[in-house]
């Protein structure tokens, strides 16, 4: 991966921080990008990276992170939409406009706009990958937090119809979907975890299948990673077809 070059979003922590200081140190040359500006500095610092304050959920600020790259650095290889948070609300009477429009902002219009700023970057280059984290959320239902599921679904559907549309371009798309893993999004729920036995996964664990799909070849896939079993792509079953 020497002199590639790497954009980061959510780089100030968890899967972000791990991975910017990861392909930093495989000579790639790394974005990080954050809405939080102390954290964010502090990790490129770490990694002799280049940090820019970036909210996703603006198309604007994401395509000026991608100008960014191009400026210092030459051009875009690889892009990790990492930005995520929990979505803090239910639906019905627990249901709040400000926490979803949150979510919706940060987990799955971070994830189009991203992939919208790169395209030409990498189309520069003449191709590029780009990996988007999803979750075991995205996978299968989530009753105690139903909007984070319906965004991370929504990431599956985007990757799996992308990966064919892209692949013109020489440009690869696919998805991680880990499980419960040692970031702050599970901080709420940390106790009741380990109460139940309930192995958490390191976050190097899944760096190291970011990784892996950045050098694979695939594309259009959604690769799992859980505790005690090797990260893979998910099977989905297909769609009935019509009878006559």
């Amino acid at each position: 991966m020497s002199d590639r070059v790497a954009l980061i979003t959510g780089a100030a922590s968890g899967f972000g921080r791990a991975l910017t200081q990861a392909l930093a140190g495989r000579g790639v040359r790394v974005l990080a990008c954050d809405v939080d500006e102390p954290g964010g500095r502090e990790v490129a610092a770490d990694a002799g990276a280049l940090f820019v304050r970036c909210d996703v959920s603006d198309p604007e600020q994401n395509a000026a992170a991608v100008a960014v790259a191009v400026a210092e650095y030459g051009g875009l290889d690889m892009a990790f939409l990492n930005a995520g948070v929990a979505s803090s609300t239910g639906v019905g009477e627990s249901f709040d406009l400000d926490a979803y429009r949150r979510a919706m902002g940060a987990n799955l219009d971070g994830v189009v706009f991203g992939v919208n700023a790169v395209l030409g970057a990498m189309k520069a280059r003449g191709g590029g990958s780009i990996v988007a984290t999803a979750s075991l959320a995205g996978l299968a239902p989530v009753p105690m937090d139903p909007i984070y599921a319906a965004n991370k679904h929504a990431v599956v559907g985007l990757v799996r119809s992308l990966g064919p549309v892209l692949a013109g371009e020489g440009i690869r798309i696919n998805a991680i979907c880990p499980g419960y893993a040692d970031t702050a999004i599970i901080a709420p729920i940390r106790e009741q975890l380990s109460d139940q036995g309930l192995p958490i996964i390191p976050v190097e664990r899944v760096t190291d299948a970011v990784i892996g799909l950045f050098d694979g070849e695939m594309t259009g896939e959604c690769w799992f990673v859980q505790a005690g079993r090797e990260s893979q792509a998910f099977s989905f079953r297909g769609i009935p077809g019509p009878r006559p």
